[in-house]
């Protein structure tokens, strides 16, 4: 076992320290204007995975520095053996470390710049990057271990004997991770989808993190829920099978006319509105069907057309009805409002 010494005598602390912190300054300068410069420069080159590099030993580039300048200050001191091997690996264990980090930095961003690009059936989640960059992180602790000589094998025994006071203690933080896990093996909801929740609120999926989702309203509002509430609900995907989806357009008419000819007037309509009027699917037919039943004061219809997205589904229907109501005045259809025959009933007063 090696003995430290207790105290170090000032005279021989004292040069490293100064060549310590004058050497770590020129290095953070150096530093910052190499980075400036490469950063302009890189500005200017089509490739973005240079830019992505520096982006991602940035962070660990400051260690670098550190090491850099513990080096020097090494090189200067006259400290005990047992002292210069302690810090010697501070340095191996500060550069593992960076090195990591600077490798989880750039999967990741490599990760949320290429996948979606390639078309990889990887889902680009906040949780699937917080899982890419541990891995790596928890595979350099793993590395430093090895290199102070620390037993992995201790370790996993008492991660195994408190695993159960863990996973009690962190019971809801669990029930979120594996449910987001799920959620995303099972690829029911995924990001960019366009879902409905159970309790009527509706958006875009923005995120699956480790913990929650993140779902963007269209009122640009942002709605959070536990993955654990997600998973458990009746959730509506209007983004799978596909996008593409029916939309029924409603339409009244007067008794008075003839449900042939209304029928022919929206065909004719939305066939020719699918030519006109982006989103409109048109290799689908559009569908006429006299609703069952009959209203109090109306004959009700249903026209049926495709839309490309459900993004769209509000500016076509916008667009239809006013083309419709146009095509009614111009034909002299009659769209009826709510009306009711009241019998009034004289009684003469008996005398």
């Amino acid at each position: 076992m090696i003995k430290y010494p207790m105290f170090v005598d000032a005279k021989t602390i004292l040069l490293p320290s100064v060549v310590f912190l004058i050497s770590l300054v020129i290095f953070l300068l150096i530093r910052g204007v190499l980075f400036r410069y490469l950063k302009k420069w890189l500005s200017l080159t089509p490739f973005k995975i240079d830019t992505l590099l520096l982006k991602s030993v940035k962070t660990s580039s400051v260690f670098w520095c550190i090491a850099a300048a513990l080096y020097l200050a090494l090189e200067t001191s006259e400290l005990h053996r047992s002292q210069y091997e302690l810090i010697n690996k501070t340095l191996v264990v500060l550069i593992i470390f960076s090195v990591s980090l600077a490798i989880a930095n750039l999967l990741g961003r490599l990760f949320k710049t290429y996948v979606e690009r390639l078309e990889i059936p990887i889902p680009t989640t906040g949780l699937f990057y917080g899982i890419l960059k541990g891995a790596v992180i928890v595979t350099g602790l793993i590395v430093i271990m090895s290199f102070l000589g620390i037993s992995i094998a201790p370790l996993l025994t008492a991660l195994g004997v408190g695993g159960l006071a863990v996973a009690l203690a962190f019971k809801d933080t669990l029930e979120n991770l594996f449910a987001g896990i799920h959620i995303l093996i099972e690829k029911t909801i995924r990001v960019g989808d366009f879902i409905r929740l159970e309790s009527g609120q509706e958006g875009y999926v923005e995120d699956i993190t480790w913990r929650t989702t993140r779902i963007k309203m269209i009122q640009n509002n942002m709605v959070i829920i536990p993955n654990s509430k997600l998973s458990q609900s009746i959730v509506l995907n209007y983004s799978l099978p596909e996008d593409k989806m029916s939309m029924p357009v409603a339409v009244s008419v007067s008794y008075d006319a003839d449900p042939d000819f209304i029928e022919r007037i929206l065909i004719e309509e939305i066939s020719r509105a699918k030519e006109e009027i982006q989103g409109l699917e048109r290799d689908f037919e559009p569908v006429v069907r006299f609703n069952p039943g009959f209203g109090e004061s109306s004959l009700d219809f249903t026209v049926i057309c495709q839309i490309k997205h459900i993004n769209l589904q509000v500016p076509i229907l916008h667009e239809l009805r006013k083309r419709i109501l146009s095509r009614f005045k111009k034909e002299g259809v009659e769209i009826p409002f709510p009306h009711r025959v009241l019998y009034v009933r004289n009684e003469s007063s008996k005398g």
